[in-house]
């Protein structure tokens, strides 16, 4: 049996409204199970998981579920799972924590693949403190991020590598375990930011071999929540607490402020989700994400290709980046056209795609795109069709 595209979108009812949705970059579309689940969330939690109160206890186990649910998605133990309202307020609690490791006379490895998320804290801390910044860069043409760098840019003095597991805006995977090994040697740590990976990959926190592997949930159809998971829970209690309690362990020393248990309900119906996109999928949440995404893999393949096709019939139309791994994410630009021209024009033929920067692009910039009037960016998702593609460049071709 193939993956069945129909029966997945048969779990999202806003796919419904008759526009085509190619920026799930933006977050994806979300399933009528998770709206339900916070719906839920909201009627039977409390604002607080402590005390005795039958609400208090549902908020502690939708708390502890939600923890269980992340660690399945990245092959992790639940004690290292920090949760928040979002990755990017997560990140910058975490590198305000480890600025005291992050000094003068230390580096920090950045790359220019990542968004401004897995960026501003570190620069930040850097410029506060004097550590010096390096810049992992990629190849002009295909936008793929050499590997062999990394062996000159960590040097003995490096003590943090931020770098995405996969780029949200051309797809470029790099290889982050061979970033991980070398700032290992040098006794730093390395933070993977996986918004752009997940759900396109299957994500084990140990195959990367990173330290920290930050997520969002808008991501795969989730609720507006971000986690911050590590692969050694007790570092956590190693490094300087961030959270109002003084007596917190474990991961509640980085979550500053209280939870949201309706959104985090929704956070595991959302993985839950994922790791039911395959019919087939049986055995633990890990086992059936592995499967489903798998399958959702060997979909997308197929797909991606014939976007790519799609794309290259299309006089005037440039892509940004040919990487040999990658997530099915493209960016591109169309002679004489501003990027939020295209979306516009999109738009009004109820076809949904990003335009522009995205709030900061470093990659765009550093190649020049932004100054020519930006680019237009497209992704897959779980829901997206065949036909949805063909119509899209029926209407990308008509603008020429």
């Amino acid at each position: 049996m193939t993956y069945d595209v129909a029966r997945v979108r048969g779990l999202i009812p806003s796919v419904a409204d008759g526009w085509i949705n190619l920026a799930p970059q933006a977050g994806m579309l979300v399933p009528d199970s998770v709206s339900r689940a916070v719906s839920i969330g909201f009627r039977s939690s409390s604002f607080s998981h402590l005390g005795r109160h039958g609400a208090a206890k549902r908020s502690a186990d939708i708390l502890h579920d939600a923890r269980v649910a992340v660690a399945d998605l990245v092959g992790a133990d639940p004690s290292g799972v920090v949760l928040g309202p979002d990755r990017a307020v997560l990140l910058a609690w975490l590198a305000e924590s480890l600025s005291s490791r992050l000094g003068l006379g230390t580096g920090i490895v950045l790359s220019r693949l990542d968004d401004e998320a897995n960026v501003a804290p570190w620069l930040r801390i850097a410029n506060r403190y004097g550590a010096h910044v390096r810049w992992a860069e990629v190849e002009i043409e295909t936008c793929e991020m050499p590997a062999w760098q990394f062996e000159e840019l960590i040097g003995p003095t490096a003590r943090l590598v931020a770098i995405t597991a996969a780029s949200p805006i051309v797809g470029s995977a790099p290889s982050v375990r061979v970033a991980a090994e070398r700032v290992h040697e040098v006794g730093g740590l390395l933070v993977a930011d996986a918004v752009g990976a997940a759900p396109y990959a299957l994500i084990g926190i140990d195959d990367l071999n990173a330290d920290v592997v930050a997520l969002s949930a808008p991501s795969w159809g989730g609720p507006q929540v971000g986690a911050l998971v590590f692969r050694d829970p007790a570092f956590l209690d190693r490094i300087p607490s961030m959270a109002l309690n003084p007596y917190a362990k474990g991961p509640e020393r980085l979550e500053v402020g209280g939870h949201q248990y309706a959104l985090l309900a929704g956070l595991t119906t959302s993985i839950d989700y994922l790791a039911g996109l395959d019919e087939r999928a049986a055995g633990t949440r890990r086992e059936r994400l592995e499967l489903s995404i798998t399958s959702l893999q060997d979909y997308h393949d197929q797909l991606f290709d014939h976007l790519m096709s799609t794309l290259e019939k299309i006089t005037g139309l440039t892509v940004i980046g040919r990487a040999s791994t990658r997530i099915p994410t493209v960016s591109f630009t169309l002679d004489g056209m501003q990027a939020e021209k295209v979306a516009a024009e999109l738009a009004d033929k109820r076809i949904n795609v990003l335009a522009g920067s995205h709030g900061g692009s470093r990659l765009l910039d550093a190649l020049g795109v932004n100054d020519e009037g930006g680019a237009v960016t497209i992704g897959l998702a779980p829901y997206t069709t065949r036909r949805e593609i063909d119509q899209f460049g029926r209407a990308l071709a008509a603008l020429g």
